[in-house]
């Protein structure tokens, strides 16, 4: 996988040597990172459960759907359960996929599958040191309308969203 620059808790980052289609080769910098998956919670009367998150790396507070990284040979449904519980207190009876996307596929390999969950039960959260959490419940729609205001800019949270208006008939 070529030559590792850096290696982290959540992601290597290599310099790798790369042939293109047209045989003209180059060396790039290639983010290699385990995945992750996420749980969009839609309960009985239509709302859904959002977290307000604080994340450094953006200098404020963001409005997510639970979701964490992949564990080592972990599938991606588990850990969404298992963030859904972490995250919001919640497990789900019953689950459906809804997309796998590539946040960033020009410099790295990041695959983020996301779920809808439903049937919803409480479970006690269990946040990690460093997470600072806020749980919210929010109208399907009125969580479409902070989407299209710019106040939800995360990109798995806006994709799960309309996702779960387009594709799950909600």
């Amino acid at each position: 996988m070529g030559t590792v620059i850096y290696q982290g808790r959540a992601l290597t980052l290599n310099e790798e040597s790369v042939t293109f289609p047209d045989g003209q080769q180059e060396v790039l910098e290639i983010v290699r990172h385990p995945g992750g998956a996420g749980a969009l919670a839609l309960d009985e009367e239509g709302r859904v459960c959002l977290i307000r998150q604080y994340r450094y790396a953006v200098d404020g507070w963001l409005w997510e759907i639970p979701a964490g990284r992949l564990e080592v040979d972990e599938a991606a449904q588990l850990c969404a359960q298992r963030e859904l519980g972490e995250e919001a207190g919640l497990r789900a009876g019953h689950w459906q996929s809804l997309a796998t996307l590539l946040p960033s596929p020009g410099i790295c390999d990041e695959r983020i599958y996301l779920f809808l969950a439903r049937d919803l039960s409480p479970v006690p959260t269990a946040h990690e040191s460093g997470e600072y959490i806020e749980i919210h419940w929010l109208p399907l729609n009125d969580a479409l309308a902070k989407v299209c205001t710019g106040e939800i800019v995360d990109a798995k949270t806006v994709i799960a969203l309309q996702h779960a208006r387009l594709c799950a008939g909600e």
